[in-house]
């Protein structure tokens, strides 16, 4: 029992690791918290407190990194961009108008760098070309858009 009076922190640190290498294989962050909490027994073993302060103490950093630490790590980490394929990628992106739309007539936009057949989404506008639209819908290979107001200086 001296030993361990004397060297606990050495204990502590071996299962750190020893949680540390069994998250390796889980990746699910639970033993990653746990030995966050065996480092603070570490710690505390450290500047010799009793055995009991150092179990207190690594159970309550093993709690809180569980409960308040895991949750938003694994929000971030499973969390990404949404992705956006195909044609709703160009849902609210700009485009010029390169031949004249209207109701009756469909017409032509360049949009990202390719020519779309283009209907007014409005069917009462009528949309000359070289104006500056946006696309709010898409049906078919048709761009349905709305021409975006010009700032006058």
């Amino acid at each position: 029992m001296e030993w361990w009076s004397d060297n606990s922190w050495v204990a502590w640190l071996g299962l750190a690791a020893a949680l540390g290498v069994v998250e390796m294989f889980s990746l699910d962050l639970i033993f990653m918290m746990l030995a966050v909490g065996a480092l603070t027994g570490a710690v505390a073993g450290a500047f010799d407190l009793p055995l009991a302060l150092q179990l207190l103490a690594a159970a309550a950093a093993s709690l809180a990194t569980l409960t308040l630490l895991r949750p938003r790590l694994i929000t971030r980490l499973h969390g990404g961009p949404e992705l956006t394929l195909g044609h709703d990628r160009l849902l609210g992106t700009q485009g010029q108008v390169t031949v004249r739309i209207s109701a009756t007539d469909v017409g032509r936009v360049r949009l990202a760098g390719e020519e779309w057949s283009a209907a007014p989404y409005d069917t009462m506008t009528t949309i000359e070309p070289g104006e500056t639209v946006e696309v709010l819908q898409i049906r078919g290979a048709t761009a349905y858009v709305h021409p975006v107001p010009r700032l006058e200086s």
